[in-house]
Order: structure tokens, then sequence, then C-alpha cells
């Protein structure tokens, strides 16, 4: 009965994505190059570019590009950037319904990753602690760097990837994100076409935005890009262990 009820609910996902991206064409690929995006005008959308600048009640910005990292040693060392919940909706096609109440403008590489099977959402309400963290402050000191070296670099610190649901959770519990910032973290997922692909939570000035972008291994990122991550179980256990402390 659950099989049933998965296959169905992933039938409604994938018929809610083709409708969607057959009425919207090919427009919101432009977010992807520039961030600059068309938004919703509902009255209770929270992601316009009117409702970001309202929600961010205490004045906040991007830490500058040129500032000087200080380079991150363990995952320990690292102060919760945010606290989320997970497992709130019953599938993917509740959570992107959610994303479009909001007014939140959903990239059409990221709303693949909503309807790919590879994609789940937790089956009870979980809290996630994530730390945010660049490239440059895992020590990376060029100006881009490949994704999978900055991926064992975070593990080898005590990090891990957090799951492919966070992104679109934290767009929805993160109305008051700085101007110009971009968020990246997840395993990459797979699109129709094979390609691996990331989930970005961004600002790009013209509202909130959910978007993917090249998630294989070669991929080059700037360093200045802040991650999310959450602490790999195996570094809690180490740090509760004796010979942990």
């Amino acid at each position: 009965m659950h099989r049933t009820a998965g296959k169905e609910s992933a039938r409604r996902v994938i018929l809610h994505f083709l409708i969607r991206r057959q009425i919207r064409g090919s427009v919101i690929a432009v977010i992807c190059v520039a961030c600059m995006v068309l938004f919703s005008s509902e009255a209770g959308a929270q992601c316009s570019a009117r409702d970001a600048l309202k929600n961010r009640l205490t004045p906040k910005t991007a830490v500058p590009a040129d500032a000087r990292p200080m380079v991150v040693k363990s995952a320990f060392a690292v102060p919760v950037w945010r606290r989320i919940t997970t497992g709130t909706f019953a599938n993917s096609f509740a959570l992107l319904s959610a994303l479009d109440a909001a007014g939140c403008v959903i990239g059409n590489s990221a709303e693949e990753i909503l309807a790919r099977p590879a994609f789940t959402v937790g089956a009870s309400k979980t809290t996630v602690e994530l730390f945010a963290v660049s490239a440059a402050e895992l020590g990376f000191q060029t100006a881009t760097a490949p994704l999978a070296d900055i991926y064992a670099r975070a593990q080898q610190l005590g990090f891990a990837l957090a799951a492919a649901e966070v992104a679109p959770q934290l767009r929805l519990q993160y109305f008051d994100q700085p101007m110009g910032e971009l968020l990246i973290g997840m395993e990459p997922i797979r699109t129709w076409s094979g390609e691996p692909f990331i989930l970005v939570v961004a600002n790009g000035g013209a509202g909130l935005v959910l978007i993917g972008r090249d998630g294989g291994a070669d991929a080059e990122i700037p360093v200045a890009s802040r991650f999310l991550f959450v602490r790999s179980s195996g570094a809690e256990l180490a740090k509760a262990s004796p010979r942990g402390r």
C-alpha cells in the first residue's frame, strides 16, 4: 500500500512539474545565469523582493568577497548557523506547492530535482542544525575549487552533506536572507537528462529563489561561495567517546 501511494505521489509531482514547465517555457533559465528573477504577486507571498526587504528586520549583509577568512580546523570549531525543521510535508508535491504559495521562484533544474525519485522528504519532523562555511574557510586559496575537493575537505573536518530536502525547507524558513547571498549544499541529484545538479538558496536582489547549478565533481566553485553542512554522525560519536574528549 505504501509503495502504491509512493508511486502515485511521484506521478503527481512529475505531472505538476511538466505542466509548470510547459506554461513557463524557458524564462526561468535566466535565473541560473544572473539570479535576475520574476516573482509572484500573491498577497501571501514571502519571497518577492519587497517582502524579502520587509522580512529583514535586523540589517544584515553577506560576507564581503574580499574579507580574509578564518580557516576552519574542525567542524566543532564552527557555531551553528541556523536550525530548521524538515519532515513537515507529506511529499515533494506538497513541498513544491508551499514554495509556490510563498511566491518563491524555482529554477527549471531545481524543479527537476524536486520531481526526481531520488529527492525525498523526511517521514517525521526533525530539527536540523546547519553550518554555513565557505570554501575559502575550508582552506582553499585559489579563485575557484572543484566541488569534489570542497566536499572531501569538509568531510575530513567532520562535516557531512545536508539532505536534499534541506535546501527547499531553508528557502521556506529563511525569508530574511541578505541580498547577494548564495548558499550551496547537498548530495548532487541527476536530472532527467542524467546531469548532476545541486540546489542553491539565493537572494539575487529581485526576490528569494531556489535554483540549481552544476553538481559535477569537476564543477569549479568560487571559493567565496558558502556551503550548508551538517556535522557527520562519526564526528559526533568521536567527540562523545573518551578518546574524543
